[in-house]
């Protein structure tokens, strides 16, 4: 009995400390170095109608005539790249009169002194991946004394060869984990092949895969980015599975960057920016604050009004519904650390809006219920049982539905490398995606805040309100909207 009466006090502290812990962030600062353990509201990428961004121009290096195809292909890596570093409010078009391609995206929250030309450095990399055998290659020095390596070995697969790159760690040639940061790749078939190949024939002693600076004592497949060789592993068994990984005494950060890289593409010609200039946002930072005290108002009077309404139960429904709030935001902020910080936009506010409704709406249901249980002269008990169990069917059909929607707005709306825009490619393929970063970030809030509403509407107030229930002083009927018997 003591046991499930301390659940609610568990369950409620931790939904508190999740709020706090999701507005604030979790950082440590040590003179100008400042180090973020978990990444708070301030650490949110806001859209460019929120905060304005950055309207870069690009054109082909070398004044290279490219194609409609080349263009669009630009096009789709861009938007590949962008998604990748968390950018979902954006827009990227073609001027293939003039071979330009225009892209606009929101600068990071948090910049003080931003550097436009430095946010667009990393977006117009080429950043060609290539796999070569052994290690062998020439060196020239400039007249600064800048030294550029160009490879000799023939090329053995490259980064179109490789079908997903993901953050793992180092194992060494016992299978044990080092401790290092390492990329791991999955390759497409053809790439498979050719990899497995290509080890074969270094296990087997070609000549074409030694290591010439180690004076040949080792047979190699050396790893390139563009012209500089960032590994160069010795190979030691044949790998047949379509699996390899890239080490280099990488920490985390540098990890992610080269699979971010890899993961979103290479350029068909080098970049130049021809143009950039910062954007204004539309809305202004003053009607931000604005729509924030608003939000936080309006949350505060829905959650009196519950109380009121259903006494005791609505208690417990405001503490879920707070909990369900902070799991959005921090859903888009990057608390969980498995992804980065995700563009908040105008419409992605609405989807935030339109998901706690949502869970306001369940906690009616739920509420309704409990009183109609209690009614019929059921015990205390017996009366909450019964309330969550015919509850929970109502609650789940009008949440599938939004579920449904958000994901065919993700799909639909995202870029085509995307998860959904993947699981939906048999119904896309008719009529194509159309990649608009807003109206993602609508769907994306709407289908977090949605499952939070789960978790937090049905799950922990279930516990919450269950546990209080074993309380002497909680028994009285009138504090769950029930007539007294």
């Amino acid at each position: 009995m003591k046991n499930k009466k301390s659940v609610f006090f568990i369950v409620a502290i931790l939904i508190i400390a999740f709020a706090v812990s999701t507005v604030l962030g979790v950082k440590n600062q040590y003179g100008d170095l400042t180090t973020t353990y978990i990444k708070g509201l301030r650490d949110i990428r806001l859209g460019i109608d929120i905060q304005g961004g950055v309207d870069v121009t690009f054109s082909p290096a070398d004044g290279e005539d490219a194609d409609a195809d080349q263009l669009d292909s630009v096009k789709e890596v861009m938007k590949t790249r962008l998604v990748t570093l968390g950018v979902n409010d954006y827009e990227v078009y073609t001027d293939d009169a003039n071979d330009k391609i225009i892209v606009r995206f929101p600068w990071q929250t948090g910049e003080t002194n931003f550097d436009p030309e430095k946010a667009v450095k990393e977006l117009g990399e080429t950043a060609k991946l290539q796999f070569r055998k052994g290690l062998n290659y020439t060196s020239d020095v400039d007249d600064d004394g800048n030294v550029t390596l160009t490879p000799l070995g023939d090329v053995v697969i490259e980064g179109s060869d490789v079908a997903e790159a993901y953050v793992g760690y180092e194992y060494d040639q016992s299978g044990n984990q080092t401790g290092n940061f390492a990329v791991n790749l999955e390759l497409k078939e053809e790439g498979a092949k050719a990899f497995a190949d290509a080890t074969a024939a270094a296990v087997n002693g070609d000549s074409e895969y030694l290591d010439v600076s180690a004076g040949g004592q080792n047979h190699v497949i050396s790893i390139w980015m563009d012209t500089n060789c960032i590994s160069y592993p010795a190979v030691n068994s044949v790998i047949s599975e379509g699996r390899a990984q890239i080490t280099g005494s990488f920490d985390y950060d540098g990890a992610k960057a080269l699979a971010d890289k890899i993961n979103g593409g290479a350029l068909p010609f080098n970049l130049k920016t021809v143009t950039f200039k910062t954007i204004s946002p539309s809305m202004g930072s003053g009607a931000l604050r604005i729509m924030m005290i608003a939000g936080v108002i309006a949350l505060i009077l829905i959650c009196i009004y519950m109380i009121i309404l259903y006494r005791l139960p609505g208690v417990v429904a405001s503490i879920a519904l707070i909990g369900q709030v902070a799991g959005t935001l921090a859903v888009i902020s990057g608390w969980f650390g498995f992804e980065d910080s995700n563009t908040l936009t105008i419409p992605g506010i609405a989807g935030i809006i339109l998901a706690i409704g949502m869970g306001v709406d369940c906690n009616i249901i739920t509420g309704e219920r409990i009183k109609e249980e209690l009614n019929t002269g059921k015990s205390l008990e017996s009366s909450l049982q019964a309330a969550y169990k015919r509850s929970f069917t109502s609650i789940l059909d009008g949440n599938m539905t939004v579920i449904i929607v958000a994901i065919i707005l993700m799909g639909a709306f995202g870029v085509s490398s995307s998860f959904f825009a993947k699981v939906l490619s048999f119904l896309f393929r008719w009529f194509g995606v159309s990649t608009e970063g807003t109206i993602y970030s609508f769907g994306f809030t709407l289908l977090t805040g949605v499952i939070f509403n789960f978790i937090m509407g049905v799950v922990a107030s279930r516990l919450m309100l269950t546990s209080l229930s074993k309380f002497k002083c909680f028994q009285n009927r009138k504090l769950y909207g029930g007539a007294e018997k």
